[in-house]
């Protein structure tokens, strides 16, 4: 289903650095109108800056900004979304669409703190948004509709690929997705470094990691195969990539990998709780 959002007054409230990836994106691909979309930070200074470059209207009252806006985005800190809720709530109304990205916040902790029947929807993107190759999982809360996801979705769509989840999943894509970016990156760089090691340039040698890193992704995502089947079908009999499997499963590659995404899953389960 295609949504027109061209005519839906927006307020993004905390432009930060998720904030302000996804207002980038989503004014440069013209989802949204840059007449009908406001945003908040913190500080005038950069609310003027902010304000030049994406060419909307840009402050730090979030009680005016989400006056009448139809799609309230919630980019704050996990720890200070209650007490915007709070303060915003004599200008909000139960016809607005709340769409949070504030990493572990419950959609019910966002309903109490709107005192009203609200539709919430709780998103968690990754910094690939910024490409347009993020990867954001949705769930909805308790008085929003299947047609308040659709409408997320399709938000998010337009930055990446998007996976609708029960609530309770949602911590465990925080630790995977969300913080998975960071991953790749000390992987990449280990694999750049290992290449310099064995007498490749420098540049080179990135640029071999990551746009195989780039092709293995996009294989998976293609073809819908395993991983474990594409991995096989790369090593040989007694060829050179079996010894090198053998050094990551030496190395507990595999293992330290699984555990990261459990310890993030574990810490995303206490931010909204300081």
């Amino acid at each position: 289903m295609k949504f027109d959002f061209s005519g839906k007054r927006v307020a993004v409230i905390g432009a930060g650095k998720m904030g302000g990836i996804l207002l980038k994106v989503l004014l440069e691909k013209g989802l949204l109108s840059r007449q009908l979309t406001r945003a908040t930070v913190q500080h005038e200074d950069r609310a003027k800056t902010l304000s030049d470059k994406l060419g909307i209207t840009v402050g730090t009252d979030n009680l005016a900004v989400v006056k009448d806006a139809d799609i309230v985005l919630l980019c704050v800190k996990p720890q200070v979304v209650k007490e915007v809720l709070e303060w915003i709530r004599p200008n909000i109304s139960s016809t607005q669409l709340f769409i949070s990205v504030a990493a572990s916040v419950p959609t019910e902790q966002i309903e109490n703190a709107l005192s009203m029947n609200a539709p919430v929807v709780r998103a968690m993107p990754n910094t690939p948004c910024l490409l347009g190759v993020g990867m954001t999982g949705i769930c909805k809360g308790k008085f929003a509709t299947s047609e308040h996801v659709d409408a997320a979705c399709a938000l998010f769509n337009v930055v990446g690929k998007t996976v609708v989840v029960d609530e309770k999943h949602m911590d465990a894509v925080t630790g995977l997705s969300a913080s998975g970016p960071a991953y790749i990156y000390i992987i990449l760089e280990s694999l750049a470094e290992a290449g310099v090691k064995v007498g490749l340039p420098r540049d080179i040698a990135t640029l071999l990691a990551a746009q195989t890193t780039l092709g293995a992704a996009t294989v998976v995502l293609e073809t819908g195969d395993h991983p474990a089947l594409l991995k096989d079908a790369v090593t040989t009999p007694a060829g050179c990539t079996v010894d090198g499997i053998m050094e990551l499963e030496e190395g507990k590659l595999r293992v330290t990998l699984i555990k990261a995404v459990v310890k993030a899953t574990q810490r995303a389960k206490e931010l909204a709780y300081g």
